[in-house]
């Protein structure tokens, strides 16, 4: 590894103004595109590459990877204060960042969300540089087996996000994964429960789902109950005490900052997860380490910390195989890769032979533009966290015209606004007789991928690829989560015996 090159490529990043400048416009560019519910970084790059083109390919390349890297630091504050995720990835803060608000923990909540996402987006960038020699192998071991089994991983945390009732829980994931076979069959092309409905072809919307699922029941009981969203005034933590406080909790629990920004980075770099995926799946880490389990869904900061950390570190992992091999780890990365070959960038294996101070150019960036989101945020974070002190009256129209921009804006078809209301219907029932919601976004987005990789193992090594070293090492994990989950449940109840 050419430790110099490394610190030159940080140099150059640092030390030319023109680079700085365009960091500096990128950020706050980027927080806005994940603030809007619908918009979100894919839109975001398209709308700018107009801009960027003719640009030197390197300050081009920086500002589009700038703006993209902290879309999810934006996405994160209408999630804690109105339940409204600015993308899909933030939906899993929701969990535990609007119960925070409703607490009067507003602030401290947004402060571990700005925290979260700087130390994760640092992260994955150092991982990105630790990693490095290891790249091809890691990457290359992970086939459709270990995409099926990772997947089966992700669904265990349904049993984790439960709460009290195991069956309860897999029935709302059960019904996640019902909804995820709404689609075109993927290896026959055939409709599945489409109804002869055009939009039904992708699927359902997960933006509209989780906007159902969760921000209409909450505006629903806003309205029914009145008052403002913050139901504590007493002891409440808001402006920027409640940020520092905030701030301060994602170091005192740096093992779990550090675990979940390093998992995230990886399930980053494997090509066809996503962020999703990974802000569930490290949210389910957070349940399962914590010492206080049951207190995860109701305002632990914990849950808030850990999705964060993923969302930022996990663009860190996924510019690997983008740029060494051409393949995106995202959806984003799609674009972005597209953005780069337009900018004269040629991602692929010969990077790594001639390119290796673009690579260093770019990580850097990436990183940089982590860092100074906190700080521009953290300059507003404590106006933001007054809004949870606003009556209901009067924000109610402002989400519930958000929820609907966000739902139409995802996918450009108003169709999703149907959708939206009867997802709306059923959350808002699942709220009030105290079923858990969570698991079926992670039904919804893991049920996809299991039957891809499914059907793709069984047609590359037929049924003996649960033999496979990544397929056995992902059972055996999944076996042990499952057994420790098992055993801490018994343990809790003989205590309270």
């Amino acid at each position: 590894m050419d430790i110099l090159g490394i610190f030159e490529a940080l140099i150059q990043v640092i030390g030319t103004p023109n680079h700085m400048l365009l960091i500096l416009i990128a950020v706050p560019v980027g927080m806005f595109f994940g603030a809007i519910p619908g918009l979100g970084g894919k839109l975001g790059v398209v709308l700018a590459i107009p801009f960027v083109f003719g640009m030197d390919p390197i300050a081009g390349a920086i500002f589009l990877i700038s703006m993209h890297s902290v879309v999810h630091t934006g996405g994160a504050i209408p999630s804690i204060l109105f339940g409204v995720p600015g993308t899909g990835p933030d939906a899993a803060t929701i969990v535990d960042g609007l119960p925070m608000t409703r607490k009067g923990e507003a602030g401290r909540a947004i402060g571990a969300a700005l925290g979260a996402s700087g130390v994760g987006g640092v992260i994955g960038g150092l991982f990105l540089i630790a990693v490095m020699p290891l790249l091809r192998p890691v990457v290359l071991a992970f086939g459709p087996a270990e995409f099926f089994f990772l997947a089966l991983f992700g669904i265990m945390f349904i049993a984790l996000l439960s709460g009290d009732s195991l069956v309860k829980g897999l029935t709302v994931g059960l019904f996640g994964l019902m909804l995820a076979f709404i689609n075109l069959d993927p290896q026959t092309g055939a409709q599945r429960y489409t109804f002869d409905f055009l939009f039904l072809w992708d699927g359902i919307d997960i933006i509209t789902a989780v906007l159902g699922i969760f921000a209409l029941p909450e505006m629903i009981a806003l309205g029914t109950t009145g008052g403002s969203i913050a139901q504590v005034q007493e002891k409440a933590t808001y402006g920027i005490k409640g940020v520092l406080k905030g701030v301060h909790d994602v170091f005192s629990h740096w093992g779990l900052t550090i675990r979940t920004s390093i998992i995230g980075a990886f399930i980053g770099m494997i090509p066809g997860l996503g962020g999703d995926a990974a802000s569930w799946i490290c949210y389910g880490h957070a349940v399962q380490s914590s010492k206080n389990p049951e207190q995860l869904g109701k305002g632990a900061v914990e849950g808030v910390i850990a999705p964060e950390t993923a969302n930022n570190s996990k663009e860190g992992g996924s510019l690997l195989p983008t740029l060494f091999f051409g393949v995106p780890g995202s959806s984003g990365m799609a674009i972005l890769l597209g953005a780069f070959v337009m900018l004269g960038l040629q991602p692929g294996p010969s990077l790594a032979l001639t390119g290796m101070e673009t690579v260093w150019t770019l990580i850097w960036a990436l990183m940089i533009a982590n860092i100074i989101a906190v700080v521009m945020f953290f300059a507003i974070a404590p106006c933001f966290s007054y809004l949870s002190y606003v009556r209901g009256n009067l924000l109610i129209p402002f989400v519930f015209i958000l929820t609907c921009l966000g739902s139409y804006l995802s996918h450009r078809a108003w169709e999703n606004l149907i959708v939206l209301i009867l997802l709306g219907v059923i959350g808002h029932l699942m709220k009030k007789h105290h079923w858990p919601r969570p698991p079926f976004v992670i039904g919804l987005i893991l049920g996809p991928i299991m039957e891809d990789s499914f059907h793709k193992a069984m047609a590359l090594w037929g049924p003996s690829f649960v033999l496979r070293p990544g397929a056995i090492t992902l059972v055996a994990l999944t076996i042990i989560s499952f057994s420790i989950y098992f055993w801490r449940k018994v343990d809790t109840n003989n205590e309270i015996k």
